[in-house]
């Protein structure tokens, strides 16, 4: 994100003027933007009847109600109340702000908590921008890319081609023509989706030899075509892992796997604090916890060492909510603890939704809360 103008202060009012330049830009965009906020930004209005309708470009603000996150054209539209004088919206008028790439908006706040602040630093932080990653996995005839931004995980391909079976009636020949035209469909997509310019890493993992079999078949074709110079280029930013699968489930065990190499993704760094979530759960269960009932008097007996949760508590339109669950974080910042916080649009984030979206992992047993009811608790968005 590029960061045009800031004037606010924390836990009071300001307004930011920002740019999305990546796709994980809209989604930080998606995680700022909350009713009652205002947001000034150019817009394309039709404006007469059928036939001669004229597309005007105007400049509004809107008192923000509402926040779609369109992932797929990596689009965000807001809609609101105009606030703005103008010839062809009046003032109180419902709108749609459509916010895009490239296209700057700003954004105003009467209370800016950290959960914004912290977010507007990460999304304009250049270093972070830059930490992003292509994941191929594979099986035979069967693959899928990703690629692993800072807050978003992006299903880019899924390629399927079915592959012959060794038995009586197998066919040497057909087994190999399929796989090379399975191999064709997956370069044909990673050459589509993978920008060197952005990636800083790919890795292409798989049960068996078949990441390895595929490295030599881009290899080669590599050295035979002239519109690969950037594979041979960056070969060295290619690696191999092993995967159980070519499955999406597959992501977090590669994300783990290769977390040396990929350790400067957003990503990565999620999954180490699953893990060590789900360890805990596994030998020692009265340290870990999950639920916001459990979670919040995990708190009032001083308890967390980490707190985990999801972005998702972070966008409650309940400004209530939202507070109580921004003073909970900051508390457990305040007391030594540490706060994690997962995007829900990369993996471990999604796994931390499927257990309420919040978790903590204690300093100390509370076995005692097994008695408390789970569902006793504020509920998510």
């Amino acid at each position: 994100m590029k960061l045009i103008i800031k004037n606010l202060v924390h836990n009071g009012p300001g307004f930011v003027k920002l740019s999305p330049e990546i796709d994980d830009d809209m989604w930080d965009a998606y995680n700022l933007i909350a009713a009652g906020d205002t947001v000034e930004a150019m817009t394309v209005r039709k404006i007469g009847g059928c036939g001669t309708a004229e597309r005007v470009r105007m400049t509004l603000e809107i008192e923000v109600q509402s926040v779609e996150y369109d992932k797929e054209a990596s689009r965000l539209r807001v809609r609101g109340k105009n606030q703005t004088r103008n010839e062809y919206v009046q003032i109180g008028q419902y709108h749609t702000l459509e916010l895009e790439l490239k296209r700057p908006f700003l954004l105003r706040k009467e209370l800016w908590d950290w959960p914004a602040i912290d977010r507007i630093e990460q999304s304009c932080d250049e270093t972070a921008a830059n930490a992003d990653l292509a994941v191929l996995l594979m099986q035979e005839g069967l693959a899928h890319l990703f690629l692993v931004g800072r807050s978003v995980t992006a299903t880019r391909a899924c390629i399927e081609v079915p592959i012959p079976r060794k038995h009586s009636s197998f066919s040497p020949a057909a087994y190999d023509t399929a796989i090379n035209l399975f191999f064709e469909r997956v370069l044909d997509a990673f050459l589509q989706h993978v920008d060197f310019g952005l990636v800083r890493c790919v890795v292409i993992a798989s049960p068996g030899f078949t990441k390895d079999q595929f490295r030599d078949y881009m290899l080669l074709q590599a050295t035979r075509r002239g519109d690969m110079r950037a594979i041979t280029d960056n070969k060295a930013r290619i690696v191999l892992a092993r995967a159980p699968s070519g499955f999406p489930h597959s992501l977090n065990q590669v994300l783990a796997a290769c977390s040396v190499i990929i350790k400067d993704t957003r990503a990565a760094q999620e999954v180490p604090v699953l893990q060590e979530f789900y360890a805990m759960m596994t030998k020692d269960s009265d340290r870990a916890c999950y639920g916001p009932k459990h979670v919040e008097v995990a708190h009032e007996r001083l308890a967390i060492k980490t707190l985990l949760l999801t972005d998702t508590w972070f966008r409650n339109p309940d400004v209530d909510a939202r507070k109580k669950y921004v003073d909970l974080a900051e508390s457990v910042k305040n007391l030594g603890g540490e706060v994690r916080v997962f995007s829900s649009m990369n993996v471990s984030g999604t796994q931390l939704d499927q257990l309420t979206g919040i978790a903590a992992i204690l300093r100390f047993p509370l076995p005692e809360l097994d008695d408390i009811d789970m569902d006793d608790g504020i509920q998510m968005l």
